[in-house]
């Protein structure tokens, strides 16, 4: 690890406590990326209360799946891509859509292609979309509230991409099948 502790509930400062203890029974474990994030018990409540609100958005989780892979697929994130298939895995995700994301290949519909391509767009050009972008966006069913969840969606994975990529996070033994 590159100067970075991960926590456990004995070893976490007194605020990550209770948090880690959420997590174990979220997750059934402390993962990884939780015990990193604990060094700042700031940093990790933000990001399970992002998580929780993501989500509870108005995604399925095909379409939650989508968003999360398609931002750790362009980051690179060699924890979160693992972690999200084997999450996706088990919101009963189709392998298909799965494997597609993480190989950048086309979605097997024409409005999972488009939150893809807007998720990306987005996260490229730093929020700027332009009206045809937009349109094309709206016109597979999706409107303004889902164009903010997605930035909802990105601020859990610049959290959990950018964490990873700064601690050098391990997979945790779970995940490994998956990377």
């Amino acid at each position: 690890m590159k100067n970075f502790e991960i926590h456990d509930e004995k070893t976490a400062p007194e605020g990550s406590r209770p948090l880690l203890e959420q997590s174990i029974k979220s997750f059934g474990m402390v993962p990884n990326l939780h015990g990193v994030l604990a060094a700042s018990p700031s940093a990790l409540e933000a990001y399970q209360l992002l998580h929780g609100l993501f989500q509870n958005s108005s995604f399925d989780a095909d379409e939650l799946t989508v968003v999360w892979q398609t931002i750790n697929v362009e980051h690179n994130c060699t924890y979160c891509v693992p972690a999200h298939s084997m999450i996706a895995h088990s919101m009963k995700v189709d392998a298909g859509l799965i494997d597609a994301l993480r190989n950048r290949k086309p979605m097997p519909n024409s409005k999972l292609q488009a939150l893809h391509d807007t998720t990306l767009k987005i996260l490229r050009n730093r929020g700027h979309l332009s009206e045809a972008e937009v349109q094309a966006f709206y016109a597979e069913g999706y409107g303004p509230q889902q164009l903010l969840e997605i930035i909802l969606g990105m601020a859990q994975k610049v959290m959990s991409n950018y964490t990873n990529h700064l601690a050098g996070t391990p997979l945790d033994e779970p995940f490994k099948k998956f990377a």
